[in-house]
């Protein structure tokens, strides 16, 4: 099988989780952890904060493939704006949270879990989401010019090897007991 074979059938393996009952469940159930550590937050700044919701966003995608868990990302964005809101509701931070679970499950859906898989989920969420989009949001919604500011690039950089290593050693125990389930 080739690659580009064996891509378009994890995508479709991952969109029959979607109408599964046991994977919306559970999604429904890392939803719920999501919104209660995406209160568990540190502030860094008035615009930065570093935060663990993304556990249950990679959870989810390794479990469940990239469409459950951008659709989980979607919901948990929506939901949780109401429970915290952080500023004025803006659809792009929603689709942030859509690709980080889609791009989570790219990486991780239906593959041995590794350090090497984990830096490559997490660092392409920091390029494409962290430090593209979130700038390109917060200047459409503000008019600040789209720059990249140092504590930003700071924050990414200092994130992203505790990010990686939360996300791994999560993983390694999902897939530990994934192993162990009938």
């Amino acid at each position: 099988m080739s690659v580009i074979q064996e891509v378009f059938a994890r995508m479709r393996d991952a969109a029959r989780e979607v109408r599964r009952t046991a994977s919306l469940a559970g999604a429904a159930m890392l939803a719920a952890v999501s919104l209660v550590l995406n209160q568990l937050v540190i502030p860094v700044s008035q615009m930065l904060e570093i935060g663990f919701a993304f556990l249950a966003a990679g959870a989810c995608a390794f479990l469940y493939g990239p469409w459950m868990a951008g659709l989980m990302g979607i919901v948990t964005d929506t939901i949780g704006y109401f429970l915290r809101p952080n500023g004025g509701y803006f659809p792009g931070f929603t689709l942030n949270e859509f690709l980080l679970g889609f791009l989570y499950g790219c990486w991780l859906y239906k593959k041995p879990v590794t350090l090497w898989r984990c830096l490559c989920a997490c660092l392409s969420a920091v390029l494409l989401i962290n430090l593209l989009l979130t700038p390109l949001w917060l200047h459409l919604m503000y008019g600040n010019a789209f720059v990249l500011t140092s504590a930003r690039l700071v924050k990414n950089a200092v994130k992203l090897p505790l990010d990686t290593a939360l996300l791994y050693f999560l993983l390694k125990a999902a897939e530990k007991q994934k192993r162990r389930a009938p």
